[in-house]
């Protein structure tokens, strides 16, 4: 039978039958929602970016008779106030925010599901609170190592030249030697004259890169661009705050809770070997590569193969 032709669609749209906010510390407060079945087995959508927020098409990868849907904005995005704050905003801020919103809709334990971003800090989450994890559906995999971070600021120009030119020709030439230094520099300046076009460029670089064949973008994103940029930057100026703490090197406190691991072939944000190397020693995952798609989870071939990973794990109970 040809793949092609059985490609999942989107759930139908629903909207929250509960949301709120949940105060995480004196600084942040965070959006959170839930949808489909209240009754039904839990699942926690961490999205990416770092920054970049949830939306209604979210709540879509998942059966709403048989799941029940959670979603949160984390820190400075979305949602959640303040906005594009990265006061208190890291890693292990992030990790706790998840397991504080758990405790507060008292579930016992839940199915993880992130890209990108996202999958880094489910992984994160999962090794933090194993007991409360699952499964986990990740996609997009990306381990917050220097290579990777690396391969995003730089080389990435193998595949788009173009696109990494314009991104640091952005900046005036005597900032380019440190292109992530100036950024964010640019990014965290109070002047919305300084810091909204960088972050326009900032997106429009990331845009470029993100499907497997490019669409034109102006990369504006208006004020709501900034959370992204800005929230990013910070995470790759400070290591994704994961430099003491390496994920893949402690994935077998992992290794018996099942992994759905769904990478596309030609993902240029983040490139497949790291997808490859987490599936090699997650005892009991399993990598779905799509042969046809870039980095977006909206990728026909990435939406459908999250949305049968899903329905696969249909048989879990919390």
């Amino acid at each position: 039978m040809d793949a092609y032709a059985t490609r999942r669609e989107f759930y139908p749209p629903i909207e929250p039958y509960t949301h709120g906010m949940l105060r995480a510390d004196e600084t942040h407060e965070l959006y959170w929602e839930q949808s489909g079945n209240p009754d039904g087995v839990p699942v926690i959508f961490l999205h990416g970016g770092p920054g970049g927020g949830t939306n209604g098409l979210h709540r879509r990868f998942f059966d709403p008779d048989h799941y029940r849907i959670i979603l949160f904005d984390q820190r400075g995005c979305g949602r959640s106030k303040p906005f594009a704050n990265i006061t208190d905003n890291t890693t292990g801020h992030l990790v706790d925010d998840i397991e504080t919103l758990r405790r507060h809709l008292q579930i016992e334990s839940w199915i993880v599901f992130g890209g990108s971003w996202g999958s880094t800090l489910a992984i994160a989450y999962g090794l933090a609170h194993p007991a409360h994890c699952l499964a986990f559906v990740i996609r997009g995999i990306f381990l917050g190592r220097a290579k990777e971070l690396d391969w995003f600021l730089g080389n990435m120009q193998t595949i788009f030249p173009e696109a990494l030119e314009a991104f640091r020709g952005f900046l005036p030439e005597a900032e380019r030697n440190d292109v992530l230094v100036n950024y964010h520099r640019r990014l965290t300046d109070e002047d919305s004259n300084v810091h909204l076009p960088a972050a326009n460029a900032w997106n429009r670089f990331e845009s470029a890169c993100s499907l497997l064949v490019p669409r034109e973008s102006s990369g504006s994103m208006g004020v709501a661009g900034l959370a992204l940029a800005r929230i990013e930057a910070h995470y790759f100026i400070n290591n994704m705050f994961l430099a003491n703490t390496p994920l893949l090197e402690r994935i077998d406190l992992l290794g018996d809770i099942p992994a759905t691991i769904v990478q596309g072939r030609y993902d240029m944000v983040c490139p497949m070997i790291s997808a490859y190397e987490l599936s090699q020693v997650w005892t009991n995952s399993s990598l779905n590569v799509i042969a046809d798609a870039g980095h977006s989870a909206m990728e026909p071939g990435i939406r459908s193969a999250l949305i049968d990973a899903m329905d696969g794990f249909r048989s879990l109970k919390p």
